[in-house]
């Protein structure tokens, strides 16, 4: 597997997201001002609730088709590499780790039955998009971490996925989950969610490197970051903590990640939260507190540490 320098790209961007030249303006900041190799893309799929059964991604809230395979093309002629992630998310703000169903099926309850089968045609009309584009490689969903531990129908998925996408498959877990998917042989490569706090990367990869050493598959982070907000560092998962702008925070946060993870040689790559199609102007940079590292001391060390890889 190639080194992953990556950066997740537009996430969850809706339907003329692309239409607009500011978007490619935004990626070639990316690629000039990070060194990335590598460019994760995540269309979005909703459903109502947790416990919704059908997943939409024809709506306006969800980048076209002819939109994803015009900038595949673009990142592609730019001279790096592709993953899709598609991904679900919740429309009422739920995470959708807590997508949930009975073990059993129960006459008129929501089904897990139901639900995979919305799931799967979902995967499968990105797997194609995948495969005509000569995506590098496919991402059959992020932190779905209720729906793990159903691994015969992720079992029947991936080997589904493979029959129209011909290239490596894999799966993003969440943190800490890493050790709890037992189904890590019937993908190319395992990976996961570092969102881990400052100050725990030395345990978090030991635990993770037992995983890697039982499964014998490649590792890369699948997402990582932090956002530019004292307290960040302690919880960089938490999209929600407000508090003063913190610049040094975050990129003291990625400098420790880097640091940590170049210790551990079966550690394959990144690939950063995020870069968005809706770029800032430089000099807000400075009160910007989001995951964004564009313009902030973050984006030196990332470039740096990219360097080096």
């Amino acid at each position: 597997m190639q080194l992953i320098k990556g950066i997740t790209f537009a996430p969850f961007c809706p339907k003329g997201s692309f239409l607009n030249k500011k978007a490619y303006e935004s990626f070639n900041s990316l690629v000039k001002g990070t060194g990335a190799n590598f460019i994760m893309l995540v269309p979005n799929g909703l459903q109502d609730t947790p416990q919704s059964e059908e997943i939409s991604y024809t709506s306006d809230a969800t980048i076209s088709d002819e939109e994803l395979i015009q900038m595949i093309d673009h990142i592609h002629k730019a001279g790096l590499t592709v993953a899709l992630k598609p991904t679900v998310n919740c429309k009422n703000g739920t995470w959708r780790a807590h997508i949930n169903f009975f073990d059993i099926d129960v006459h008129c309850e929501p089904k897990w039955s139901n639900w995979f089968a919305s799931y799967t045609k979902f995967q499968l009309h990105y797997a194609k998009i995948a495969q005509k584009t000569g995506c590098e490689m496919f991402i059959a969903g992020c932190e779905m971490v209720m729906s793990e531990r159903r691994s015969d129908e992720w079992r029947k998925l991936i080997s589904d996925i493979r029959t129209v996408y011909d290239g490596p498959v894999t799966y993003n877990t969440d943190k800490y989950q890493e050790d709890h998917v037992t189904w890590w042989d019937c993908v190319d490569s395992i990976c996961s969610s570092g969102y881990y706090p400052a100050g725990s990367w030395e345990k978090e990869l030991d635990r993770i490197e037992k995983v890697v050493e039982k499964f014998r598959k490649p590792f890369f982070f699948a997402e990582c970051g932090c956002m530019s907000v004292t307290g960040s560092s302690k919880a960089p998962n938490d999209w929600t903590i407000r508090g003063t702008v913190n610049l040094q925070e975050q990129a003291d946060w990625y400098a420790e990640m880097f640091e940590a993870c170049q210790k551990r040689s079966w550690v394959g790559g990144f690939c950063l939260w995020d870069w968005p199609f809706k770029q800032y102007s430089t000099h807000k940079a400075k009160s910007n507190c989001g995951y964004n590292i564009y313009a902030k001391p973050a984006q030196d060390v990332v470039k740096k540490y990219y360097s080096l890889l």
